[in-house]
């Protein structure tokens, strides 16, 4: 008898490990859930609905591509529980996201007026490296899921955008001879752009992003990844409305991230180097529609466990802004540093983000809690 009791007292010590309550944020370790296992949820975005704080990311395996979209739901930001998968693979052949299909970054927003929660994300196809460069759109009654999936496109075939037309590339391809070398960035002079017109425009590492009014947009890197686009969404989220705009055209931007503080829009984004780090750079804009003005490397501060500063963004890369429910001028830069050879044990820098004369600052935090934003 005395040995079933030291198992009933193990089994409940290991549950109370487990279920123990955390009350702050800390980055590059383990993120573990309320199981007690590393969150697996890699280039995330966050929905706040109803009091609560959803995660939804990339489910990976160690080589993997995503297995599908999982979900966390939280009431602090620091405890999450595990809700299961919101998306998953469909094990048909030629479909969309079959087993080997690549999902990324997916993001999830909440339509008032269909009541609907809407899920984009970028995707490649099995089988064809990155050249098919879609993004993809499912949908649900639930928070949680499970989502529907409807369909993968690229956005705004035949329409030039809003500060872009057919004449001006006329111009300047006539001014270059049709050659840029020496002369013209391309994705400056838009041939990329030009050269997917019919098709709809490349869409990779990308974001969503829901205005004060409900207008909702969807941001992500296009033209080779040259050139990142701003694109407005239909009335119920689920297509282009065919209003874009190019931002920070020919300078190489990947994994936009976007926040509004006092009528002014922030991005953070990255340089374009595939699994290794770069500096990050931020800009700002008096409208969604900009103009985008460079404002630099938001990151001060260095990661103590890798030795890396605002010059490799402490090993990670920008995936998400997050405003802090009930706080002022408080958001949550949340950062991927990514490990190609073991995807699932990619880590997570979650850092607190503020704006400070008219920039977007990131300060590094080994460890930190909410109060953090209560101070001047």
């Amino acid at each position: 008898m005395k040995k079933y009791y030291l198992i009933i007292l193990a089994i409940l010590v290991s549950s109370t490990y487990i279920s123990a309550q955390t009350t702050s944020i800390t980055s590059y370790e383990l993120f573990l859930d309320t199981d007690g296992n590393h969150i697996n949820a890699h280039g995330a975005g966050v929905l706040y609905h109803d009091g609560v704080y959803y995660l939804y990311g990339e489910y990976k395996k160690r080589w993997a591509s995503a297995l599908g979209v999982s979900c966390y739901s939280s009431g602090d930001l620091y405890n999450w529980q595990f809700k299961g998968l919101a998306l998953t693979n469909i094990d048909r052949p030629g479909h969309d996201i079959q087993p080997g299909a690549v999902i990324e970054r997916p993001k999830v927003i909440y339509n008032a007026k269909t009541g609907k929660f809407v899920m984009w994300f970028h995707l490649e196809l099995r089988g064809k490296g990155y050249e098919a460069a879609r993004t993809a759109v499912a949908v649900s009654d639930s928070p949680e899921g499970p989502f529907e999936y409807i369909r993968s496109l690229r956005p705004n075939p035949a329409i030039w955008p809003m500060n872009y037309s057919q004449q001006l590339y006329n111009a300047y391809r006539e001014k270059s001879n049709g050659s840029d070398k020496g002369f013209f960035n391309p994705g400056t002079v838009g041939d990329f752009l030009a050269r997917d017109l019919d098709s709809g425009q490349m869409a990779r590492d990308m974001t969503l992003f829901v205005d004060d009014d409900g207008k909702a947009y969807h941001i992500h890197a296009s033209e080779e990844n040259q050139t990142l686009h701003i694109c407005e969404l239909t009335d119920d989220y689920l297509d282009f409305s065919g209003r874009y705009t190019r931002v920070l055209p020919g300078q190489s931007n990947e994994a936009p991230a976007i926040c509004k503080f006092k009528g002014m829009y922030y991005m953070i984004s990255s340089g374009c180097t595939g699994w290794a780090p770069n500096q990050a750079r931020s800009a700002v804009a008096p409208t969604i529609w900009g103009p985008w003005t460079y404002t630099g490397n938001p990151c001060q501060g260095t990661n103590p466990h890798n030795n890396l500063g605002p010059d490799k963004t402490y090993g990670g890369q920008s995936t998400y802004l997050l405003p802090v429910q009930g706080k002022d001028n408080a958001f949550i830069a949340m950062f991927d540093v990514w490990r190609p050879h073991n995807q699932q044990d990619s880590r997570y820098l979650w850092l607190p983000a503020r704006i400070k004369d008219g920039k977007l600052i990131v300060r590094w935090q080994s460890s930190w809690n909410l109060s953090f934003f209560d101070q001047q």
